[in-house]
């Protein structure tokens, strides 16, 4: 692997200050046992909320697994260790709530001609 340069170094980082700035990203994250929702605060004020039952690995899980819910990252993904389960918030505000064969085989083939536009 070649070195990196100078001004490779500072464009790198002009763009992770940007990724940081712009993409959402998840300030908390938690279980609501009332509403079977997780409930993500993002960092720019605005909440997101999905029924848990939506989302791949999370189908079946209990409400103690659930709240379990730990921020990956500087709040790019959502992950539960014991659930083995992974999910971009990118992702999750786009209405992905799995991966393309997940969504394809839960949603049918209308989701995913729309995902193939």
């Amino acid at each position: 692997m070649g070195e990196l340069t100078q001004s490779q170094f500072d464009a790198a980082i002009e763009r992770g200050a940007h990724d940081l700035a712009t993409s959402p990203r998840a300030r908390a994250a938690r279980y609501d046992r009332d509403t079977g929702h997780i409930v993500i605060d993002l960092v720019n004020g605005a909440t997101f909320a999905f029924p848990a039952t939506l989302a791949q690995g999370l189908e079946t899980a209990s409400a103690e697994q659930l709240e379990a819910v730990e921020i990956l990252g500087a709040g790019f993904g959502l992950h539960w260790e014991e659930l083995d389960a992974d999910l971009t918030v990118a992702g999750l505000l786009a209405g992905r709530f799995g991966s393309a064969r997940y969504m394809a085989q839960r949603f049918g083939a209308a989701w995913d001609s729309e995902a193939a536009e």
